[in-house]
């Protein structure tokens, strides 16, 4: 296979042009090109008369090594292909199915794999499936009421299901996860674009029916999915897990155990402790989400008309404050909505989301600051958890239940709003006017305050006066982090810390390729337990092949 990087066409380019440029570069006729495949696809935007896109592809062409030596161009190589494989089984075999507890992106991911190598998991998830989970999302946030089982942060695909479904990620991958991530998402429903974009997304629209896919062919390979199950306390014996506790005292028998828990399950981590699972406070970041017009941010990022080629524009902005806190925008959503992200009665918590389209008529994100376990009142492994739980009490009183908006001059002025600007609220919640400095810690608020002016040197009109901000935004990742061996396995043995509520993943990606992580473990240590029975349940609470 050959590889060519840095292929440049302008973003309004055929396909015709693409492949005339491809025979260019490899000096051969077009016709001469039996196949080709994007690898990578970026824009460069930094010329806004000129906007670009820049592609890797594999092409596949006779006589390669004789094209690549004509061509003779660095960006022109040989490449050699390899899928992306499981390990071989264990000899030992299991005497339980594995478990696995939380059906986020990392749960969901780690039983896919697992299935798949014939383990037939069991995933225990405390919400409901995620078609009945959006009709209770949807009611809440028209003002119904908040089920602390299954709400925007838990149930059937986790807190990424109600968010962009952004795919990128900062992990280095040399093991073929990521793109097996991706691949699989497109399997199932997504975008097949989303394999080679830079910067891929999915759209809450899209994902759901992705979740279902994915937990259906769970199913179809022997699996099981319990909805309405919560975990509330597991057994030792010698120093592993043998049982996990369900709510209803159902006792699961568990050799090995996966905790893939998310980032906001509190009550969970209250029970680890009591059970001597060793776990620890970890930095994270706080903060608000802000609004804007979307078509504001594409003119500042491509120029007039770029968003025409090149869709709903995206921004990464970063600053050092002078106390030495970052100040950094997080889960961008082009085209999205502000949402009630509660999970607890009396805690108010926002995060952000957007369809496939990105079509709204604002843009958002989440301005955070960082803060460590110094900033925390005591000094246990869960006072991060307490922190954000302050932080979201505030916020409730702030609003007295709805989300509290402020517009940024008046954040800045330290008074509540009592109008809007030219800056309409894009929001799934009720909402309204409060003042956000009684909300945030003063050292939090002084950093955004000059974050936003270095943002607005960056992206013109980003301090405009009537940004709107919403608060609090608090669950940007877990507080905790549960420690694991390199084996992947928490000192309590059969317990496989997982994901982003274990503190080992920060998106939708990095998590589903921890849940493969973990999967292979269990694979290469254990033979599948022998198939005892099979029966197919299905009803309100269950979905079964067992």
């Amino acid at each position: 296979m050959i590889r060519i990087n840095q292929l440049r066409l302008p973003a309004a380019h055929t396909r015709e042009e693409l492949e005339q440029k491809l025979g260019k570069t490899l000096r051969i006729p077009r016709e001469k090109i039996k196949s080709w495949e994007i690898v990578r696809q970026s824009i460069d935007a930094r010329k806004k008369d000129s906007l670009l896109y820049i592609y890797t592809i594999d092409v596949n062409v006779p006589r390669e090594e004789q094209v690549v030596k004509r061509a003779g161009n660095r960006d022109v190589q040989l490449v050699s292909k390899e899928d992306y494989r499981l390990p071989p089984p264990g000899s030992v075999p299991m005497s339980t199915r594995p478990v696995i507890v939380g059906e986020g992106p990392a749960g969901l991911f780690c039983g896919l794999m697992l299935a798949r190598a014939g383990y037939r998991p069991l995933i225990l998830e405390r919400g409901e499936p995620v078609e009945k989970r959006r009709e209770r999302v949807e009611a809440f946030w028209k003002g119904g009421p908040l089920d602390p089982n299954s709400n925007v942060q838990f149930g059937e695909g986790g807190a990424g299901t109600f968010s962009d479904g952004k795919l990128n990620t900062l992990v280095k991958d040399r093991t073929g996860r990521n793109r097996k991530v991706l691949e699989t998402l497109a399997e199932f429903g997504a975008d097949p674009a989303i394999v080679y974009q830079a910067k891929p997304h999915i759209g809450t629209d899209v994902l759901g029916g992705v979740v279902r896919a994915i937990r259906e062919e769970i199913l179809r390979l022997g699996g099981e999915v319990r909805f309405s199950s919560p975990v509330t306390d597991l057994r030792l014996k010698n120093g592993a897990v043998s049982e996990l506790i369900l709510d209803d005292g159902t006792a699961v028998p568990a050799q090995a155990a996966v905790l893939a828990i998310g980032h906001s399950a509190r009550d969970t981590f209250r029970v680890l402790e009591a059970r001597g699972v060793p776990m620890e406070a970890k930095a994270f970041a706080v903060g608000l989400r802000i609004q804007h017009p979307q078509e504001m941010i594409n003119l500042s990022q491509y120029g007039p008309g770029g968003a025409e080629l090149l869709g709903a524009a995206s921004y990464k902005l970063t600053h050092q404050a002078g106390n030495g806190r970052g100040v950094y925008s997080f889960c961008m959503c082009p085209g999205g909505f502000v949402v009630n992200a509660s999970s607890e009665p009396g805690r108010l918590a926002v995060n952000g989301m957007s369809n496939h389209d990105r079509a709204g008529e604002n843009a958002n994100s989440a301005l955070i600051v960082t803060v460590t376990p110094e900033d925390f009142e005591g000094d246990g492994p869960l006072a991060g958890v307490e922190f954000q739980r302050k932080l979201e009490e505030r916020a409730w009183q702030a609003g007295k239940g709805r989300i509290p908006v402020q517009l940024y001059k008046d954040f800045r002025e330290n008074r509540t709003s009592t109008g809007l600007g030219e800056v309409t609220p894009c929001m799934k919640g009720e909402w309204t006017f409060a003042n956000l400095r009684e909300v945030l810690p003063d050292c939090l608020s002084q950093s955004l305050l000059e974050g936003m002016e270095s943002f607005g040197t960056k992206i013109k009109g980003f301090d405009r006066p009537d940004a709107l901000f919403a608060g609090v935004e608090s669950r940007t990742s877990s507080p905790v982090r549960i420690p694991r061996d390199e084996n992947l396995e928490s000192r309590v043995k059969g317990l496989f810390p997982c994901g982003e509520g274990a503190g080992y993943a920060g998106g939708i990606t990095s998590a589903a390729m921890d849940g493969i992580r973990v999967a292979e473990e269990i694979i290469r240590r254990w033979a599948p337990a022998p198939r005892q029975e099979k029966c197919i349940k299905e009803d309100s609470g269950t979905d079964s092949h067992e």
